[in-house]
């Protein structure tokens, strides 16, 4: 069914302003509170993150998060073990991830804070189905007095597990991890196409039967010295389309903002410049009903737009916001290095032992197993690209 309401928001504000961006198309489309995709009424029998478009990595079962436990196991130690010590996972959909992890009580659990940060209503709810979410200024802010009275409150510790959930990132200062687990993918871009002597936009237009189209206009000087920076060193033809990730300049600022120490993990798609080019337009698809798609104007609101992140780019963008990137790898080998095979053996182990008796025990032994594949998978999760950041 077309979200209605998503189609008249766009043909009013091209009536009204003119061809828009994509960035301006892309935010309607998945974030409209009431029809977007992610957030609206075209997501109420489970579309987007509730896993009936497409699946992401905590989705597949437990072992993504048992593995992610383990990294922020290592987290917590390279930063001395605080106490509190904030995890802050941003798009945090229906709350998996985060039961799964305070399900494996990994050892930072005592000291653990976790904010989940989701604007979907529908997605909020879920999470409170999931999890037991605290009011935000008990899981932010428990404190008791100082010493002296005139000795600055503190943190009370040993509090953890806590968890709480807001719309947007916490405001102040935390030591922690930040963990965007598919989301950059998700942030508007605007579009740029080559031309012979300098870059035009891509925005959207309507025709004359009021179907959105594609409108080329010059590129304001500002977008063309960022779609060079996104091109890096890669040859560009004439014809040749890139995605200028704004929005997550924003994001990563806002992160580097909030972190006095620790680290930032986003996992995504991902590519070079010259990846993305060779691509042509296909680094930008649609999902829904798990089928993928190429033309983001059919049935807006209805469908996940999704969009590769310049990899050059990202790192650029970073080093702007503070950030220095520590590692970057595929989330199959992350995973790896994370423990991943010493998981699975035990898993095999467990169904050698029991598969007789074919009990819960040993049906998640070999589920394991099964996670393991399709978590590593370089053609599809495995293939996405981890960058670990830490404040510079």
């Amino acid at each position: 069914m077309v979200a209605l309401g998503v189609k008249s928001q766009l043909d009013e504000l091209i009536r009204r302003n003119g061809p828009i961006t994509f960035a301006e198309f892309q935010s309607v489309a998945l974030y409209d509170p009431e029809d977007g995709f992610f957030s609206g009424a075209a997501s109420t029998s489970g579309a987007g993150r509730g896993n009936r478009d497409f699946i992401t990595s905590p989705e597949v079962g437990s072992l993504f998060g048992v593995l992610l436990a383990r990294f922020l196991d290592e987290a917590w130690v390279r930063l001395g073990s605080p106490d509190p010590f904030f995890v802050v996972e941003v798009g945090a959909g229906n709350g998996r991830l985060a039961q799964t992890i305070i399900k494996s009580e990994p050892s930072c659990s005592s000291a653990l804070r976790y904010v989940l940060v989701e604007t979907s209503e529908r997605q909020i709810n879920e999470q409170r189905r999931r999890l037991s979410i605290e009011p935000t200024d008990e899981v932010l802010g428990p404190v008791v007095p100082g010493q002296d009275l005139d000795d600055p409150p503190e943190f009370l510790t040993g509090a953890g597990p806590l968890v709480t959930a807001l719309a947007d990132l916490p405001a102040g200062a935390i030591t922690g991890v930040v963990l965007a687990n598919e989301l950059l993918d998700n942030l508007p871009v605007r579009v740029v196409e080559r031309s012979d002597k300098s870059w035009l936009e891509v925005r959207v237009g309507l025709d004359q039967h009021s179907e959105l189209v594609e409108v080329l206009v010059p590129a304001p000087a500002d977008l063309e010295r960022e779609a060079d920076l996104v091109a890096s060193d890669a040859p560009v033809k004439l014809g040749d389309r890139l995605p200028v990730p704004e929005a997550t300049e924003e994001f990563l600022a806002q992160v580097s903002e909030l972190l006095i120490g620790g680290e930032v993990v986003l996992i995504d798609y991902g590519a070079t410049a010259q990846q993305l080019l060779a691509r042509g337009f296909s680094w930008l698809r649609t999902y829904s009903g798990h089928t993928r798609g190429s033309d983001p104007y059919d049935l807006p609101g209805t469908r996940d737009i999704t969009c590769d992140v310049p990899l050059e780019y990202l790192a650029l963008l970073a080093n702007r916001a503070g950030l220095v990137i520590t590692q970057e790898t595929s989330q199959a080998e992350w995973l790896g290095e994370l423990g991943l095979a010493d998981l699975v053996a035990e898993g095999k182990a467990v169904w050698n032992e029991r598969s007789s008796i074919g009990d819960l025990e040993a049906l998640a032994g070999r589920s394991r197993v099964n996670e393991a594949e399709a978590l590593t998978d370089l053609s599809g999760l495995g293939g996405h690209r981890v960058v670990i950041l830490k404040p510079r």
